[in-house]
């Protein structure tokens, strides 16, 4: 169904009568999609000739998205899932829990038919829930845009009683409240032209503030809330539904907007917005593909502004009159952007990232759109291909196009003409050379995690317009699927994905993958967490039966909890004995860190305004501590990203050995034993390659009696660069093996090949080798190739190659690097006393 139908469906007779059924025996299909849809097998559905909607069944552990609450009492059954348009499948609605969430005792259909109606109840009875009482009654009508909910309480007990009756509705960036103490909501991301609006009906009981956040019930008394949940097309659109609902006249306004385009004329606008000024709040409008949106307002006057990016503003006056419809047409002139058209060498249409930085004081800050996002996030835009526009404000901008670490970047400083269109043409060259590896992040989140509402779609452009070639599913509790956006998007010829899970909780969190997620089951059929690391490492490896290719991987590993003090009363027993045997990898770079040369376990911070000193772990230096004390622990380098802007992909990732250089081609079973090995690279960027004479690479085992060659290439861009490589003996740099521009000029270069030496390296007894190569200049940061971080220094380096001195099998030295193993519980003093310095 297209928007036109859907917005006619608002103001034309009932087409389906309303009906509630359970999503059960071949009806799951028909359970409402859309970019939060959490609707699964044993839900109830509403749906009336207006709206659908999905109330969570109370089936054991029932959720919405993993982090939308957290904690054991995080469950949500007999809550608002998915609110959206019939027929829409755009559901931007996480979770809304009337009176909070929790267990309850039971979710049913309510019996007793009112024609024109249906309604689904959830209650918790006094008995399990300290003597009060609650039901919430969803119930919808046919010809209303929206449910109505009544949450009743009821104080069963002889004494009175506090109730925490505060709703949970998430996640929503943009909010408010405005006529008639209305409160509305904006999708995440605005191009998805979804909108919420909830009003108080009535509330016949005491109530402490506007969302009831505690209430005071005596013995017997009983508190009645009624709330009316619309949704619409936009804000706009839902909150006139809220205000008929509240039983406000209203008169129907149908708005025309178009823009004027070279030679063409004017044409309906499907972009861009409508604020629409409603006492103090601007309250938002979304025009459909034919440039048209409606909305029921009260009777008065009202400022409509038309907005579309790089086009000037268009103002007008609308005057409604209740039960009456106005039609103004709003006409907006001439656009300036840019219209890009980027590809590789070979002429191919490849995917790709804009940076805008306005260069004139009097060019306005830019605000392409949230951070959730990929078309238009800041001052940035991905994009699945090289063919794509920008609208920006007149005036004079640097523009930067990149592609990951691997390709050069083309820049231009660019006057964008108001009412015109600059070309940006050009060929993104491939100037590192990677063959036989792929870049790979085995760590990121969109959506369903629900600790973040970034764009499923959003991630996967991300990832490839930061070329990276192999990333896994890893959402939050839960199996799932990018490999449909992928197809989607024209990007299977650039990513290859496998399906996988982050299990997640209140201490270490893990990934793995591969796996099969289950249709309309509870997180995609994933297993639970546990607080005991080695339980959940178990269970993912035994889930859906062994594979000899499934990865179980520590996330952002808390060393110190896992491998030194398990119950964190600061006395080491040890961690979670065995924990390391059950795992492949661990993430020694999470995010924004480049701490892989720190010369301590730990480092000090303040917080912004505060005079209180924390200390904090650094994973990296206990990292190479434990390699010491015999744990193999293959090191992983990812984004953990949760946005496209500010926290995308791009910053960490890895690289590994492969057979083909073709992403399509990628086959993880190949893949799987060599990162087992630890055949990994990590790296903000510089290409690193380290092998022995005899082409043993990171993660081998090697012997030699006197010592190695190890023959160190790095390679870099033409946005980034390195000035030293450090190599590391037993996790100690060497300082014979230091070279540095400024100390051994003849051994650098400054074309994309930045260093390529054979280094010989004495040994006099069993040791591991890491080579690290970065840059030591803090303040270098061009960000070009990170969304993540962008101001992260150039930095990479390998997993140990390790070397067999007295051909006894290699055996680790002990050496803990002059510190004991921090305890979880290690204080400010206590770190201070082991470095020396005074109180």
């Amino acid at each position: 169904m297209n928007k036109l139908a859907l917005l006619l469906l608002t103001l034309t007779p009932s087409l389906w009568a309303a009906e509630a059924f359970e999503a059960s025996l071949g009806r799951e299909k028909e359970l409402p999609g859309g970019k939060e849809a959490d609707g699964i097998r044993g839900d109830f559905v509403l749906r009336n000739d207006k709206v659908e909607a999905v109330i969570s069944c109370n089936a054991p552990n029932r959720r919405a998205n993993m982090s939308t609450f957290y904690g054991a009492d995080g469950i949500s059954p007999g809550s608002l899932y998915d609110l959206t348009l019939r027929g829409a499948n755009n559901d931007q609605l996480v979770a809304y829990c009337p009176g909070g969430h929790g267990p309850v005792s039971y979710v049913r259909i309510i019996g007793k038919k009112v024609p024109g109606e249906a309604a689904v109840e959830a209650v918790t009875t006094a008995a399990m829930n300290g003597g009060i009482y609650k039901k919430n009654e969803y119930r919808i009508k046919d010809g209303k845009q929206g449910i109505f909910i009544t949450t009743t309480w009821r104080n069963e007990t002889d004494k009175t009683q506090k109730v925490a009756a505060k709703s949970d509705l998430t996640r929503f960036n943009s909010t408010g409240d405005t006529v008639e103490g209305i409160f509305w909501t904006d999708a995440v991301n605005p191009a998805h032209k979804c909108g919420y609006a909830l009003a108080t009906l009535k509330n016949n009981g005491k109530s402490a503030g506007k969302n009831s956040e505690d209430l005071e019930m005596g013995p017997g008394e009983e508190v009645v809330k009624v709330r009316f949940f619309a949704v619409g097309t936009s804000p706009a659109q839902a909150l006139g539904e809220a205000l008929e609902a509240k039983g406000i006249p209203v008169g129907i306004v149908e708005t025309n907007v178009s823009g004027e385009e070279p030679g063409k004329g004017d044409l309906p606008l499907a972009t861009g917005s409508v604020a629409i000024k409603l006492g103090k709040s601007d309250v938002l409008a979304y025009p459909d593909e034919e440039g048209r949106f409606i909305c029921k307002l009260p009777a008065g006057s009202y400022s409509f502004r038309a907005s579309e990016l790089g086009r000037q503003d268009v103002e007008a006056m609308v005057n409604v009159k209740a039960g009456e419809k106005v039609q103004p047409a709003l006409g907006l002139g001439l656009a300036s952007r840019i219209r890009f058209d980027i590809t590789d060498e070979s002429g191919l249409s490849i995917p790709c990232k804009a940076h805008f930085e306005p260069l004139d004081k009097d060019t306005p800050k830019l605000d392409l759109g949230p951070k959730e996002r990929a078309h238009g996030c800041v001052d940035q835009y991905h994009s699945e291909k090289g063919q794509f526009t920008v609208g920006l404000p007149a005036g004079k901008y640097r523009v930067v196009v990149v592609r990951g670490p691997e390709y050069g970047h083309l820049a231009k400083d660019v006057t964008v003409e108001p009412h015109k269109e600059f070309v940006f043409k050009g060929t993104l060259k491939r100037l590192v050379d990677t063959t036989g590896w792929i870049s790979a992040d085995f760590h990121n989140h969109s959506t369903p995690s629900g600790d973040n509402v970034c764009d499923t779609d959003g991630r996967v452009i991300n990832i490839a317009a930061e070329h990276l070639e192999f990333a896994p599913t890893t959402e939050h509790n839960r199996f799932f699927d990018w490999e449909p956006t992928i197809q989607a998007l024209g990007l299977s010829p650039f990513i290859k994905t496998v399906k996988g899970v982050e299990m997640t909780g209140s201490r270490q969190h893990i990934n793995a993958f591969p796996f099969e997620p289950e249709s309309y089951v509870q997180d995609g059929g994933a297993p639970v967490w546990n607080d005991d690391p080695r339980v959940t490492a178990l269970t993912l490896r035994r889930w859906q039966g062994e594979r000899e290719d499934r990865w179980v991987q520590f996330n952002h590993p808390n060393l110190s909890n896992m491998f030194v003090d398990r119950d964190g009363d600061d006395i080491g027993d040890g961690g979670f004995i065995g924990v390391g045997s059950m795992i492949d990898g661990m993430e020694s770079q999470n995010g924004g860190s480049t701490d892989i040369l720190m010369d301590a376990p730990f480092k000090f911070s303040r917080t912004p305004k505060s005079l209180a000193t924390k200390v904090s772990l650094v994973r990296e230096f206990m990292w190479r501590q434990l390699l010491n004390q015999g744990h193999r622990l293959v090191a992983v380098g990812v984004a953990d990203a949760h946005t496209v802007y500010g926290n995308g992909v791009g910053c960490w990732r890895i690289y590994l050995p492969s057979s083909t250089d073709d992403p399509a081609k990628i086959d993880w079973a190949e893949l799987a034993p060599k990162a087992k090995a630890g055949n990994i690279i990590l790296t903000t960027g510089p290409f690193l390659e380290v092998s022995t004479a005899d082409g043993k690479i990171a993660g081998s085992d090697v012997s030699a009696t006197d010592g190695v060659k190890l023959k160190v290439r790095v390679q870099c861009t033409d946005w980034q660069d390195i000035n030293r490589v450090q190599i590391l003996v037993n996790s100690r740099p060497e300082p014979t093996l230091n070279f540095t521009r400024e100390t051994h000029p003849q051994m650098f270069q400054d074309g994309v090949v930045k260093f390529d030496q054979v280094v010989t390296v004495p040994l006099k007894e069993d040791s591991h080798l890491i080579v690290v190569a970065m840059h030591d200049a803090m303040d270098l940061k061009t960000g070009y190739g990170t969304s993540n971080y962008g101001t992260m220094r150039p930095c990479a380096y390998n997993n140990p190659i390790y070397v067999d001195v007295d051909g006894g099998g290699f055996t680790a030295n002990g050496d803990k690097l002059g510190y004991d193993l921090p305890t979880m519980g290690i204080t400010v003093d206590e770190a201070k006393a082991q470095l020396g310095i005074k109180k």
